[in-house]
């Protein structure tokens, strides 16, 4: 295990079911055994906790963080700091979301909507952001979703209003050549994160939802700046800045932009250019470790996660192999990237963003795009590894209270891998995967 994995103390490590699924683990020794042998020998079987257990943890941590962040003392005062799906209150609301689809529990879908609602009222006024992670588009995309579930037809229209309004900034489809540089192109905070609210509408509500005539123009914009980005590099035909860094992660670079791109109709041009780009970042990773640089010509060879690493190019490059799969380096790359993830063992966090959950789906998305049930096995393992130990790691790696239970840093983030757990096939990485 690599150094940045969490020393396991078996007298601290205790899980057990409630007798239904027959793979209950009494002691945390055995636990910690189970664990150490399945990260030393890569290919051997898995022992994991069955999926009535993963659901039963995945509901009674879904209802803690209902109670803390909804309908605890803290609720209103973080609701007025950050209605966001990344950090804040939403992430809660897309929790409930994610429950109600695996259990149709209607009392979740109803608190999914209030929260929505609170988070509506405030998200005009405390953020400039239109993208699905951190800024209104996440909210008027679910409260669309939720309100369609519900058969609320007026809110529904209200909410896609709204979406649809969004679309029409003028800085979203702003190319350079119109002094297109004031919003950023990457999934957290600009377009290619407006994109992605765009998809996640139409593939609840039927494409064409968000028009083609709205997208396209948002799509060359990207295309476009990331040509103007790499024209002083000769080796990659797309480069974005943010905040001055050639980015290559999910978040807020690279990785996250081509993820976006590759779910739309692209010229013979533009495919070349998105290819040409996610092969120069493969001829790039790390020679020893086979991890990807967090930026343009760092040496830092460290973070192995979503937001940085291989984590997130193995989900982007395993689309990338549905896309063109004709191209077979895509997927060897994609099962590689996962390689380097199963190797590195445990991180030293929970979330999505840069913890165990995070890297969890790397596995989920390898599955689903070779059926190879090695895969599963491995997602199951962390997954259970979380089961037991979520809060324990979460306030042994505090650094924001604040985002104990949010969906990106928190708690939120392994509810969902747990719900995702109980039909892998159908997983998707919140607020990522489509």
């Amino acid at each position: 295990m690599s150094s940045s994995t969490v020393e396991l103390v078996p007298e601290q490590r205790r899980c057990s079911d409630d007798g239904n699924g027959g793979e209950t683990v009494e002691n945390g020794e055995l636990y910690h055994l189970l664990l150490l042998r399945t990260f030393s020998e890569p290919l051997a079987p898995t022992i994991s906790l069955s999926t009535e257990t993963f659901l039963k943890a995945a509901t009674l941590l879904k209802n803690q963080i209902v109670e803390a962040t909804w309908k605890g003392d803290i609720g209103v005062d973080a609701l007025v700091l950050d209605p966001t799906v990344y950090t804040g209150l939403l992430g809660t609301a897309f929790t409930c979301l994610k429950s109600y689809e695996i259990t149709r529990n209607h009392h979740d879908l109803l608190t999914c909507a209030e929260i929505i609602d609170t988070c509506a009222n405030v998200a005009r006024s405390t953020t400039r952001h239109v993208t699905f992670l951190c800024g209104r588009g996440g909210v008027y995309a679910l409260g669309a979703i939720v309100a369609n579930y519900i058969g609320d037809q007026s809110k529904r229209d209200l909410f896609l209003g709204l979406f649809l309004e969004l679309a029409e900034e003028r800085e979203l489809p702003a190319g350079p050549e119109e002094g297109g540089f004031g919003m950023s192109y990457d999934l957290l905070y600009g377009r290619a994160g407006f994109l992605w609210a765009a998809l996640f509408l139409n593939r609840y509500l039927g494409e064409g939802t968000v028009p083609d005539h709205l997208l396209s123009p948002i799509v060359a914009a990207i295309l476009a700046g990331g040509r103007v980005g790499a024209a002083d590099h000769e080796a990659c035909p797309l480069l974005y800045r943010f905040h001055g860094t050639r980015f290559w992660g999910a978040a807020n670079g690279l990785a996250g932009i081509l993820y976006a791109l590759l779910h739309f109709t692209l010229s013979e041009e533009d495919v070349k250019d998105v290819q040409g780009a996610l092969r120069y970042m493969i001829s790039n990773r790390f020679p020893k470790s086979g991890n990807y640089p967090c930026s343009e010509g760092n040496p830092r060879d460290k973070l192995v996660q979503w937001a940085h690493g291989a984590t997130g190019m193995a989900i982007t490059l395993a689309k990338a192999s549905q896309v063109f799969p004709k191209e077979r380096d895509f997927r060897e790359a994609a099962i590689e990237a996962g390689e380097v993830v199963w190797k590195s063992g445990l991180v030293k966090k929970v979330g999505l963003a840069d913890g165990v959950a995070g890297n969890a789906y790397a596995f989920l998305s390898l599955y689903r795009l070779t059926g190879d049930v090695l895969y599963e096995e491995r997602a199951k393992a962390f997954a259970s590894y979380l089961c037991c130990d979520a809060r324990e790691l979460l306030n042994m790696t505090r650094q924001e209270v604040d985002h104990d239970y949010s969906l990106f840093r928190g708690l939120a983030g392994p509810v969902c891998l747990l719900f995702d757990l109980v039909s892998p096939i159908d997983s998707k990485f919140p607020g990522y995967e489509i």
